[in-house]
């Protein structure tokens, strides 16, 4: 309910001052979202870096225990390395790009398996790398 001055006038905005309004907003906003996407893109990167290190830990520690290396990254969750295989924070899936090895990573290895893990996807990093390459 509008509150009325002596005048007569009614209080509120005019039409020129909500335009003014409505476009500092938009400009604050076209600044703010390309920033804010660029870190989310980043966040994802980090994420997708330690997963990496993570799985090729395990990886290593599974060859190096078991004598021989996974054939899967499901042989992981069996063992009791991990809990379950990470999504891949780029694809939002848990579809890792395994590399298949004929070589034998330890002397005592008897069996030839996985020997690195990468990110399926396709898309470029930040810093103009594919992910699939990390």
């Amino acid at each position: 309910m509008a509150r009325r001055r002596k005048t007569g006038r009614s209080f509120g905005f005019t039409l020129l001052e909500m335009m003014i309004v409505i476009s500092i907003m938009l400009i604050l906003m076209s600044v703010a979202l390309p920033i804010y996407n660029q870190s989310v893109v980043r966040s994802r990167e980090a994420v997708l870096r330690q997963d990496l290190f993570e799985l090729r830990s395990l990886i290593s520690q599974y060859t190096l225990d078991k004598q021989k290396a996974p054939q899967s990254l499901d042989d992981l969750v069996q063992g009791g390395y991990i809990k379950f295989v990470p999504k891949d924070p780029m694809t939002n899936e848990a579809n890792w790009e395994v590399v298949q090895e004929d070589i034998l990573l330890t002397v005592d290895q008897q069996d030839p398996g996985i020997s690195d893990v990468k990110s399926a996807s396709g898309a470029t990093a930040s810093d103009g790398t594919a992910y699939s390459s990390w």
